[in-house]
């Protein structure tokens, strides 16, 4: 496969996304999943403050933005009610907006994207798609705010019988330019669209690595690419090679940082990670590799 040419469709690329940071680098998304069965730190900031300090402590790392979620993807993960999505989202955003933290809510549901905008959040996204919500365009469009559309195929208790793929890359970028004409065409502004090749989603850890190593040809499509590799399964299957054991989720933050690095010297405009300090320093590498660092003083 090439991946470097435009896929048949290709957009030009937009212009910079209004209301998120410049920064002249690859951004770095800081999470916090507000939920007890995340799969890497559920239950740690379950709580209203204890998440907002947490985002805070990110954002004084260096995080671009801050994503805060109310509701588990990981694989089998059971669906949460949207009234307590929005219990447990809308204070955490609230209260980091209210620090002058900027701020994007991880939601699948119209309803938690609407409030989580009118409580400050500046970006939605969502690894549906829009998918998941058939009110999710028509609130997005009316909210004017840069929207995450990430591949995926199913629910999460149903998602792992969807990775079937004769040449994923392909069918990847395909599938998420449709969801683009589709959403376009319910008044979705294309320009404040960003693309997410949905590591995990639907996939096994060859795929994602086959996707991870092909990203130029997302980037290709002329819409910004954010990549969600942190502590996921292939990270850790790639460190099964250790002797130590080490490869849980909590030891896998240096690798993170590692596909961070390789991410943004494909020229990707995002990562999202749990370790925000790992990966910044990632990327500040990678864009002096590239020739982008700024000019030392």
């Amino acid at each position: 496969m090439i991946d470097t040419l435009p896929l048949p469709g290709a957009r030009p690329s937009p212009g910079p996304l209004d209301g998120l940071p410049r920064s002249g680098r690859c951004l770095v998304m800081g999470i916090v999943n507000v939920t007890p069965d995340s799969f890497s730190d559920g239950g740690r900031y379950a709580d209203t403050g204890r998440a907002v300090r947490h985002g805070l402590r990110m954002a004084r790392e260096g995080a671009d933005l801050v994503d805060v979620g109310g509701e588990s993807t990981r694989p089998g993960a059971e669906p949460t009610p949207v009234e307590e999505e929005l219990s447990r989202v809308v204070p955490v955003v609230r209260g980091l907006v209210r620090e002058g933290v900027p701020v994007s809510v991880d939601t699948m549901h119209a309803e938690v994207a609407h409030a989580a905008v009118k409580a400050g959040a500046c970006l939605v996204n969502d690894v549906s798609g829009g998918l998941a919500d058939a009110d999710m365009a028509a609130t997005v469009a009316a909210a004017g705010v840069p929207y995450v559309v990430t591949h995926w195929r199913a629910p999460s208790g149903e998602m792992e019988r969807h990775a079937r793929y004769r040449d994923v890359v392909g069918e990847v970028a395909a599938e998420l330019l449709a969801r683009v004409d589709s959403l376009t065409a319910s008044g979705v502004d294309p320009g404040r669209v960003i693309l997410d090749p949905g590591l995990g989603f639907a996939k096994r850890a060859g795929h994602d690595w086959q996707l991870l190593t092909h990203l130029g040809t997302l980037v290709a499509t002329g819409f910004p690419v954010l990549v969600g590799a942190s502590r996921k399964r292939f990270i850790g299957a790639a460190l099964s090679c250790l002797a130590d054991g080490t490869h849980g989720p909590d030891a896998r933050d240096a690798a993170t940082a590692a596909v961070s690095a390789l991410a943004a010297a494909a020229g990707v405009m995002c990562v999202r990670v749990h370790d925000v300090r790992s990966s910044l320093h990632a990327v500040c590498m990678a864009a002096a590799w590239s020739g982008r660092a700024p000019s030392a003083a």
